[in-house]
């Protein structure tokens, strides 16, 4: 990782912090992004560079505003004045039963888990093909096997899983393109009850949940693994197969 510059969408928090944290241990420079969450943000910009100076900048902005795209990834790309890894990491969630679907939810789940990451790999695919780089894009194990009340989210993870599969063909060989879908690894920030977290362990093969730093590890593998393209990782303790045979 000496010497490459991760872009790592909404790398404020959860999931993405510690991501952006981990390969900046392994000596990438970061390009941390945020909408809303500035101030988790920066102070994430601040450590980083405490510890190693220049090596994190920061944009901000909407990916699911596709006028504001080019701007995001070209504040990216001058950050550090390359780009070798796109990190298609920023998402929202929540439930959308039939019949509450509005056109504010499209564009924030749409927007977030799928056209975000179509337009923002399509503006930085040039350069990230003049370092063979990478884009790794965070689905979902829900994307094969539906959320009950989360209809506009699964079909957006959906698509951003075949989105994976055609770039990895469109642009190869000089850009390889791989997805991680995770399964439980930190409980949604929407509360959910007891019972429903029980009902989720007992479909966890491993009978735990995930470490943030399991998804950060799959990550890195994907970087690292240059004869890996189009596949999907899933990292959830086998629930994505216990789910299959449990119906």
């Amino acid at each position: 990782m000496h010497n490459k510059v991760t872009f790592i969408t909404g790398s404020a928090k959860r999931i993405g912090a510690y991501t952006a944290q981990y390969l900046h241990n392994l000596g990438s420079n970061i390009v941390i992004h945020c909408n809303q969450s500035r101030l988790e943000a920066e102070t994430l910009c601040k450590t980083l560079n405490q510890i190693r100076p220049k090596s994190a900048k920061l944009v901000q902005g909407d990916l699911s505003d596709i006028s504001s795209i080019q701007r995001i990834g070209q504040q990216a790309i001058d950050s550090f004045g390359k780009l070798d890894v796109l990190i298609n990491n920023a998402s929202s969630f929540y439930p959308t039963p039939i019949g509450s679907i509005t056109e504010k939810d499209w564009y924030s789940l749409v927007g977030s888990n799928m056209q975000g990451p179509l337009f923002l790999s399509q503006y930085v695919s040039q350069v990230l093909a003049k370092n063979n780089g990478t884009i790794i894009n965070m689905v979902d194990i829900h994307a094969a096997k539906p959320l009950k009340d989360h209809t506009l989210y699964c079909m957006a993870k959906s698509a951003l899983v075949t989105m994976t599969q055609s770039l990895a063909l469109e642009l190869a060989p000089n850009v390889r393109v791989n997805a991680v879908a995770p399964g439980a690894i930190l409980w949604p920030e929407q509360s959910i009850n007891q019972a429903e977290k029980e009902e989720i362990m007992r479909q966890i093969p491993a009978a735990r949940l995930g470490e943030i730093e399991d998804i950060a590890q799959a990550i890195q593998y994907l970087i690292s693994a240059t004869y890996v393209s189009g596949q999907i990782l899933a990292v959830d303790g086998g629930r994505s197969i216990s789910s299959y045979t449990k119906g």
